[in-house]
This record gives structure tokens, C-alpha cells and sequence, in this order.
């Protein structure tokens, strides 16, 4: 069974990049290069106290994680801008755990936060080339709501939200 916890100032954030460089190591051999694919353990941290980030655990093994942030103050990303939305980022499953439910549980309890927050809408992006992800998301009742290009990024990234209310 996977439980869904806030991360914990005593969980491990070495543990933590190690599991975003697994899970994004697929989206590095398209050539796309995410952040998370190199990013180090301060950047992990940084990152991390940017929002609020939830892990996936099954048992004692972390298998999954993603950040949500309330509404951004300035972003390159309008869309992140808009009063009333949401944002997840850092969105990862562990390669041997995609397929299984881990992922979308975890999305479930980042719209949960912003429910509970009084936001109207999460909003996540991913490059326009993994349209495996675009697709997932689309499942899960995302519709894209735009396009941006991250300074340093080889890649376009589609915007996609999703209506809470």
C-alpha cells in the first residue's frame, strides 16, 4: 500500500535526488534536460523549501515524490502567474514503480493541497516531446493552457492544468 506523507525534515534529501535522477533518466535519454536529471542535493533542498513536497512510500522505501506551490509572484510561465492556481513541479515515480497507481496517487494529493487551499486549478508543465506525460496528464483531466520555454532548456514545455472546482 502507498502512503502519501509531507516530506519530513528527517527524511534524506541525497535519497530524494537519487530517486528524481532515476525517474527522469528515461526524459535525459530523449535529450531533454530537466532539471531534475542532474540537479544536486542543494538544488533538491532549494527546491524543496520552495513549496510544500509530498513523498510516496511504500513500506520504508521512498517511490515517489512532487512538489506543490501556491501561485507564483513572477515566473516565465504566465499561466504560473494567474491568481487562483497551483503548481506542481518535481513530479517523479520510480522507474520501477511507473504504472502502478504511484503517480496518479500523488497527484490526487497535490490537487487535494490546493483544494484545501482555496486554489481553482493546478497547473504542471513538461516538455511538448514527452507525449507520454502529456498524454497521463490528459487522463487524469489536464488540458493544456499554453506553452513556455525554461531559460537553459532544449525543449518547449506544454502548460496543462487542471480545474479543481
Amino acid at each position: 500500500m502507498t502512503t502519501i506523507r509531507p516530506l519530513k525534515e528527517t527524511d534524506s534529501l541525497v535519497e530524494l535526488t537519487a530517486l528524481l535522477h532515476r525517474a527522469y533518466a528515461k526524459l535525459s535519454a530523449m535529450g531533454l534536460n530537466y532539471t531534475a536529471v542532474d540537479q544536486s542535493v542543494e538544488t533538491t533542498a532549494r527546491r524543496v523549501s520552495s513549496g510544500v513536497c509530498f513523498v510516496a512510500m511504500i513500506e520504508q522505501e521512498l517511490v515517489g515524490t512532487i512538489l506543490v506551490r501556491p501561485t507564483h509572484e513572477a515566473s516565465h510561465c504566465e499561466f504560473f502567474t494567474q491568481a487562483g492556481v497551483a503548481t506542481a513541479h518535481q513530479f517523479a515515480v520510480d522507474p520501477s514503480r511507473q504504472g502502478t497507481g504511484v503517480g496518479r496517487t500523488l497527484l490526487d494529493r497535490a490537487e487535494q493541497w490546493a483544494r484545501d487551499h482555496d486554489f481553482l486549478e493546478l497547473a504542471i508543465d513538461t516538455a511538448e516531446k514527452a507525449e507520454h506525460l502529456i498524454q497521463f496528464f490528459s487522463r487524469l483531466g489536464y488540458r493544456r493552457v499554453g506553452v513556455v520555454e525554461w531559460p537553459g532548456k532544449v525543449y518547449r514545455s506544454a502548460v496543462m492544468s487542471k480545474r479543481l472546482r
